[in-house]
């Protein structure tokens, strides 16, 4: 990884952690994944964008295998996802076979540019949630 790449991820993550997240998850129709922590256990919540296609729900990770959330599910695929202010739980699944840029070129606009923006391109990951019945 590029010096350039690793300086825009710790650059990103931190505002993320410390300033747009904290933030995010307190609006009532904000979009939020909770996962659970793979070396504490507990609930771990994070802002994200995407889109509800039938019973899954689309999105795609900017950091891809580094961000955290994505490596909690590699740990334990059993989530929630809170949509319009309900919560549903389902299974997560990776898919690096999956085009992410054309992913992101179905999904909500606004996030797709600030995952475009902020992400990096190589490490661009899809993630399908099967949302149980």
């Amino acid at each position: 990884m590029s010096r350039d790449t690793e300086t825009k991820y710790r650059a990103v993550t931190a505002f993320q952690r410390r300033i747009a997240n904290p933030v995010t998850r307190r609006l009532p129709l904000q979009t939020l994944l909770e996962t659970t922590g793979r070396v504490s256990g507990l609930p771990r919540r994070t802002p994200v964008g995407g889109r509800r296609v039938g019973d899954s729900f689309w999105l795609v990770s900017e950091f891809g295998e580094r961000s955290q959330y994505v490596r909690n599910i590699a740990a334990d695929p059993r989530v929630r996802v809170r949509l319009r202010g309900r919560w549903h739980t389902g299974t997560a699944r990776l898919l690096p076979d999956d085009d992410p840029l054309a992913r992101l070129r179905v999904l909500p606009r606004l996030n797709s540019a600030a995952v475009r923006a902020l992400g990096s391109r190589p490490g661009l990951l899809t993630v399908r949630i099967d949302l149980d019945r």
